[in-house]
């Protein structure tokens, strides 16, 4: 009883001091700025989500691959049996449902990012030096 009550004691003293100490460390400033390496090497979020979106789609088009290709296996080893070849006839079915689902997901995502993106402004050439054709981007030639 009386080890529990000085473990208390003492953790709550350790708590306390810790409260008191560590908002002095976190008020300490850096003297030159802190930069965080990037190692994705993605500046917009956009990009970010087409890249996962576009692994997860990967993924899942690889299993319907497998589904694909093991609905095959088990009708050409069904031996006759009806049941098993209609096993295998709706495995290959449904993974080829499950491809088209995927690619026109793929697509429709694409189309979303493509949207998304902002326009870049055409090239109006140097402003006072009458060079550049406007809206081409492209010099006049001398």
């Amino acid at each position: 009883m009386r080890y529990r009550k000085f473990l208390v004691t003492g953790g709550l003293l350790a708590v306390a001091v810790l409260a008191v100490a560590l908002p002095l460390v976190v008020l300490a400033q850096a003297t030159q700025p802190v930069t965080l390496p990037n190692p994705i090497q993605i500046n917009d979020p956009r990009q970010l989500i087409g890249r996962v979106i576009s692994a997860v789609l990967g993924l899942v088009g690889s299993i319907a691959l497998v589904i694909f290709m093991w609905g095959g296996f088990q009708w050409m080893t069904s031996a006759g049996n009806a049941e098993k070849v209609t096993k295998g006839k709706n495995a290959i079915l449904w993974a080829a449902l499950g491809l088209a689902v995927i690619f026109s997901s793929y697509a429709l995502v694409r189309y979303a990012l493509n949207a998304l993106k902002p326009q870049a402004e055409p090239s109006q050439g140097v402003p006072g030096t009458g060079t550049g054709v406007p809206g081409t981007g492209t010099a006049v030639p001398p």
